[in-house]
């Protein structure tokens, strides 16, 4: 089975762009001869990756599988690009790391800079996702590295210590938790079910943690709302919509106006440990075994 470029960056196109008469335009491609390169694509496959429409063209569920895998193969190339352009201007290649946002936010800034600071001709590429997008990025090979929150699970990829850290609840200070905590009640999980909670969106750690915190307490999880960011979070909580979990260092960051009260948890689930993950050692470039010890602060043995 064979494959060449501009097939594969026809048929991501023409499932973005829902017909291959505008994919073809996109790529500068004479229709005829494009439409010619998608059946040729379904005939080496077997598989008819498209359901022909009267006004265009949709993706069948074979189809929307093979996507994923012509998008990874793209970016590969990209990244061999990146790669070479960086090594032909003397550099040591490109790194490229994926990490949640509570480790964007309270971490990695300076690591990084201690990093490009002691590796200038190592570039770094960072993308912030949640934790299991983190998880599916390495293990797809879109990242080298990744950063993520231990509650996830275990992954099956070399891992190391990253960081710790402690959620706190962020509300109003006139809401019934605040209250208890001004009164000595600590909050636990029990009291924080029981209020409306601002969530992130599904995949991250907070998220996930919740669930199943409320699982094993046999409780509902009032989570009605989830946002994109800690940013949206405080907004909500602002508002009086519901309260929320917050790393403590995000909290003193982003909550910070005098309306917000930030109240410690009790119970050891608020302890978290970040993990970095990343491809086998043997398929990486030097240059992210320099990344990997700057970043952990831990040497790696010889290859």
């Amino acid at each position: 089975m064979r494959f060449d470029l501009v097939t594969l960056r026809l048929f991501v196109s023409t499932a973005e762009l829902g017909g291959v008469t505008r994919a073809a335009a996109s790529l500068h491609l004479v229709p005829a001869a494009a439409s010619r390169r998608i059946r040729d694509l379904e005939e080496q496959l077997g598989l008819a990756l498209f359901v022909r429409l009267p006004h265009g063209m949709a993706l069948s569920d074979a189809g929307r599988t093979m996507l994923a895998h012509a998008r990874s193969m793209l970016h590969a190339v990209e990244r061999m690009q990146d790669d070479a352009a960086a090594f032909l201007h003397g550099g040591r290649g490109i790194v490229r790391i994926a990490a949640c946002t509570s480790a964007v936010l309270q971490f990695l800034p300076d690591d990084i800079r201690a990093c490009n600071a002691a590796n200038a001709n190592i570039h770094i590429d960072l993308q912030e996702m949640n934790s299991e997008g983190v998880v599916r990025a390495v293990q797809r090979g879109v990242a080298d590295l990744g950063v993520y929150e231990s509650s996830v699970g275990s992954v099956a990829m070399p891992t190391l210590h990253y960081r710790d850290d402690r959620l706190c609840v962020v509300t109003l200070g006139d809401h019934p938790l605040a209250r208890d905590a001004a009164n000595g009640q600590a909050v636990t999980i029990d009291s924080l079910l029981a209020h409306e909670l601002i969530g992130l969106t599904e995949g991250a750690s907070v998220t996930i943690t919740l669930g199943r915190l409320a699982a094993r307490a046999e409780k509902p999880l009032k989570m009605r709302i989830r946002v994109g960011s800690f940013d949206s979070m405080a907004a909500m909580i602002a508002a009086g919509i519901g309260v929320g979990l917050m790393p403590e260092a995000v909290a003193k960051v982003i909550a910070n106006a005098p309306h917000f009260h930030h109240l410690p948890i009790a119970d050891d689930w608020a302890a978290r440990r970040f993990v970095l993950c990343h491809q086998p050692r043997q398929s990486l470039a030097l240059a992210a075994d320099s990344v990997i010890s700057s970043l952990t602060g831990m040497p790696l043995p010889p290859r």
